[in-house]
Formats: C-alpha cells, sequence, structure tokens
C-alpha cells in the first residue's frame, strides 16, 4: 500500500519543515505549500489524502482554501491549525467544514490522534463517493433497460420530472421496476444527496405503519421508552417512497394528506409539529380511481399524489425488453458466480418470449439466477430453463395467447374470441370488470363482445348488486 498523502499549507518556514520531520517519521508522504492558493493547485496536481493548514496566511488564507476545498474536493478532509489565543478561529473554521484543528505549539500525541481520526473520516468520505457514483451509474436513466415503446416513455417521463419536486405516481404490476424508477428519480435530483427512504404500505399493520411513518414520543404507547424517528424524518432533506398506497387504511390516508399539502406532522403522543422537507413518491398496482367509487381512497389525496403519473407497462406487454434483460441478468449473476456469459440458444429465446411473465421482471431475474446456476456449457439452453417457461399453460388456452396453437384443420377468430371471453368469465366467477382488466380491454369494449356472443347475460352475484 503506497503512503497516504498529508499536504500541509503554512508561511512560517521553520513551523512547516518541524512538522513535515514529525509527520515523515510517522510514515507519511508530505507535500509542502507556502500559502493557501499554492496549496489549492498542488490539491489539482498531487491529490492528498488529507490536507493541514494554517488560518493566517498570504495570497489565500486557511479559511478560503477550506471553502475551496470543500467545493471541489468534498472528499478530502482539513485539519486547521491555530494558536491557543486563536481557538474562536479554529471554531469559525470547523463550522465551515474543518474536521478538527490543531494548537501551536503541537503535542505529537495529539498530531497522530487527530490525523488518524481524519484519515479514517477519508475512507469513510472516500467509500461513500464511490457508492454514490456507483449509484448514479446503475440508476441513470440510460442505464434503466426499456427499448419497448412504452417503456421508453415511461422513462422519458421519469427524465422529465426528476429535477422538480413534483409528487410522482408510479403505477405498474408487482415486479415492474416501480422502485427503481423511484430511486432513479431521486438521484437524478436536487435531493440526490440526501436519503432515499422506502416502506411498504401493504407490509405493515396500520397501527405499526402509523408509527413508522411518524415516529413516536416516549411514553406514547405501553413500550415506547424512548423518541422513535418515523420515515418522515428519516428521509428529511430526501426522498420518501410510500409503496403500494393503495392498501394504505383511509384514517391513515388522511394524515398522509396533510403531509402532502401542509409539510407538516406530529409524532404519536406528540403535540409539537415537526416541518417535513421530503419529496413524496408513492407507487401502487391498483387502480386507484375504482378505489376512490368503491369509498377506500381519499379523492384528495389522489389528486394531491398523481400530480405526475406514470404508468410502467408489464412486461408481457414490452415483449422488446425480453431478450435485453435477459442478456442484462445474465452477465450480473454470471460476474457474481464467476462464469462465463453464455450465450441463448434459439429454442431458449423462443420460449422467453412466448412466456407471459405473470411476475414481469422479478419472475425474469429469479429465473435467470437459477439458469446460470444450473449454466454448465457456454449456452443456455431450453432444458435449463424451467418446464413452466418452455411449455407454459399445456392443456388450456391461455389468455395471453403464449400457449395457444392453431389445430390443424383450423378455426375462426370467432371462435377463439368466444372460447377467450368464456375463459375470462369463468376465472373471475362472472364479474365483467375483473374480466376486462384480465383481457386488457374497456369494461365498454367488454360488454360489446360479450352481447356480440350472445354472453352478456352472465355476471357476478354481486356485480349486478351494483348496476
Amino acid at each position: 500500500m503506497s503512503e497516504q498523502k498529508i499536504l500541509i499549507a503554512e508561511d512560517d518556514d521553520q513551523f512547516a519543515h518541524m512538522l513535515e520531520f514529525t509527520l515523515k517519521r510517522l510514515g507519511y508522504e508530505i507535500i509542502l505549500a507556502a500559502d493557501g492558493l499554492e496549496a489549492f493547485e498542488k490539491v489539482e496536481s498531487e491529490s492528498p489524502d488529507l490536507i493541514i493548514t494554517d488560518l493566517r496566511m498570504p495570497r489565500m488564507d486557511g479559511l478560503e482554501l477550506l471553502r475551496r476545498v470543500r467545493e471541489k474536493r468534498s472528499d478530502i478532509p482539513v485539519i486547521v491549525i491555530t494558536g491557543k489565543a486563536k481557538i474562536e478561529s479554529a471554531v469559525e473554521a470547523m463550522k465551515a467544514g474543518a474536521v478538527d484543528y490543531i494548537e501551536k505549539p503541537i503535542e505529537i500525541e495529539r498530531v497522530k490522534l487527530v490525523i488518524q481520526k481524519a484519515l479514517e473520516l477519508r475512507q469513510i468520505l472516500s467509500e461513500n463517493v464511490h457508492l454514490r457514483r456507483e449509484a448514479q451509474r446503475l440508476y441513470d436513466f440510460r442505464s434503466i433497460i426499456g427499448h419497448s415503446q412504452g417503456m421508453t416513455q415511461a422513462i422519458q417521463l421519469a427524465e422529465q420530472v426528476a429535477p422538480s419536486n413534483a409528487t410522482v405516481l408510479i403505477v405498474g404490476e408487482s415486479g415492474t421496476g416501480k422502485e427503481l424508477l423511484a430511486r432513479a428519480i431521486h438521484l437524478n435530483s436536487a435531493r440526490s444527496r440526501g436519503p432515499f427512504i422506502a416502506i411498504n404500505c401493504a407490509a405493515l399493520p396500520e397501527t405499526l405503519l402509523e408509527s413508522e411513518l411518524f415516529g413516536y414520543e416516549k411514553g406514547a404507547f405501553t413500550g415506547a421508552t424512548e423518541r422513535k424517528k418515523g420515515r418522515f424524518d428519516l428521509a428529511d432533506g430526501g426522498t420518501l417512497l410510500l409503496d403500494e398506497i393503495g392498501r394504505m387504511a383511509l384514517p391513515l390516508q388522511a394524515k398522509i394528506l396533510r403531509v402532502v399539502q401542509e409539510k407538516e406532522f406530529e409524532r404519536l403522543g406528540g403535540t409539537k409539529t415537526v416541518h417535513a422537507d421530503v419529496r413524496i413518491l408513492a407507487a401502487t398496482h391498483q387502480d386507484l380511481k375504482a378505489q376512490i367509487s368503491e369509498g377506500r381512497f381519499l379523492e384528495d389525496l389522489y389528486y394531491r399524489i398523481s400530480v405526475f403519473p406514470i404508468v410502467i407497462p408489464p412486461l408481457r406487454e414490452r415483449r422488446a425488453d425480453i431478450l435485453p434483460l435477459t442478456h442484462f441478468f445474465l452477465g450480473r449473476f454470471c460476474a457474481e458466480m464467476g462464469k462465463k456469459v453464455p450465450g441463448i440458444a434459439p429454442e431458449a429465446e423462443r420460449a422467453l418470449l412466448n412466456y407471459p411473465w405473470t411476475g414481469n421482471v422479478r419472475e425474469l431475474q429469479n429465473y435467470m439466477e437459477r439458469a446460470v446456476i444450473l449454466l454448465r456449457g457456454d449456452m443456455l439452453t431450453a432444458d435449463i430453463l424451467p418446464e413452466s417457461v418452455v411449455r407454459p399453460a399445456t392443456g388450456e388456452q391461455s389468455l395471453s395467447g403464449a400457449a395457444f396453437r392453431l389445430p390443424d384443420e383450423g378455426v375462426s377468430l370467432e371462435e377463439v374470441e368466444r372460447s377467450f371471453l368464456v375463459q375470462a368469465l369463468e376465472r373471475t366467477r362472472g364479474n365483467k370488470t375483473a374480466a376486462a382488466k384480465l383481457l386488457g380491454q374497456t369494461r365498454a369494449t367488454l360488454r360489446y363482445r360479450l352481447e356480440k356472443y350472445g354472453l352478456a347475460g352472465a355476471s357476478s352475484e354481486s356485480e349486478e348488486k351494483t348496476e
């Protein structure tokens, strides 16, 4: 491992060389600069691990050097040197971003400790910068795989809304990548340095969800032995994703509405109003407008969270993305398992393209991880894929059409259409609204087709009561 570099900015030559000698004996590589301006130039050329600077210097003082380093290289910690009579200057420097200070005359043990802590901080800062860059690379909109028209449109809309502070509603089936798009919006916004906090509203009961969102004060309920911050607190200055917001209970929806409108809330058991500097993103796979008509979702909240709606289509409607996604997941899992990325045999390609992917991208990801585990050669063949992918829905005509085979004697399109309508009604027990959704039709279109084939009389008992 190479020596760690320390840049010393000090106009007192005698003190600078004494400090240089001391730190070299401790194993550090030392770079000297006579003032702040020279030091700043050497920051660019030498890329030091740590800067130690006097505060009073010609041409550019230590505070100005500190400010410029914070702007250009925030990953480099800065320690300031001050006299015992100038502690207030050190305090000012600490407020400006210095990590610590050293007093003149220096004490070697104190210097060793301060430098050690600063370099440990440097390591953490470097890792954070690396992780942030890696996250920005992964969640760059250009890195999201989407060649189909529907996905391309969703990515373009997300890219347009990201720089704003608008509330976004992301709609899509489970496994389509709603959280992926939400993270991309966050990391491409002005809040990218702030936290991204996600909570699944369907995963927790109402009482627990409320405390998780808003936090609670000590004594708010039995077992609340101390104050706990909620997700709105933790997301301060960043973004909060309310996933599956359609599963949230009405009383809690009303509280969320207040946060969206007023940007404030109270913790459970508390009376103090807390300001919420949070951008809210919401996601759902449900039809919120239908839930409004059924009295299960607040209309005001819907219009507040759907300022900018984005729809992610299911994978079965974006066939152009199946093979690119397959190659992506194969590459990822092969890298993790130390295997060579395989080609894809034609019969495997056909199986992947014909499969209905009811679990969407998440299902494809899981199958590719399984395939890489089973992979022995340099080709992904159909026999490595699950039986359900190679021969889906055998024995019945799949509503997706993936398993439908044209009989040798032929069949009329009217027979096919009527068969699909009957299957849809059977599967939904005569519920026309559900059948229309299953077939990807509007309710009015379904009603027209049912009348065309003499099936209009078939409806569920529950539906008859509402019509």
